[in-house]
């Protein structure tokens, strides 16, 4: 059975459940399932995020406030 499979006989079977603790508890499942994503990064970004990581620890920060107002200025610039 491949996945689009797998996916239709769920649908069907989870369409045909009146039972709402059960609802609930694959609710549950698929929302947990959803919090363990992880995001593929490339080596160029891990760099970037490590850098970043070491600037704020040295406190090289700037705050949101700030920064969005370095964007405006350059989006106003364009």
């Amino acid at each position: 059975m491949n996945a689009i499979q797998v996916k239709q006989e769920l649908i069907h079977r989870i369409s045909g459940i009146e039972d709402i603790e059960l609802l609930n508890a694959i609710k549950t499942i698929l929302d947990n399932k959803k919090k363990e994503t992880f995001i593929e990064l490339t080596a160029d970004q891990e760099k970037e995020l490590l850098f970043a990581s070491k600037e704020g620890k040295k406190g090289n920060v700037v705050s949101q406030a700030e920064m969005d107002q370095k964007v405006e200025k350059w989006l106003s610039e364009r």
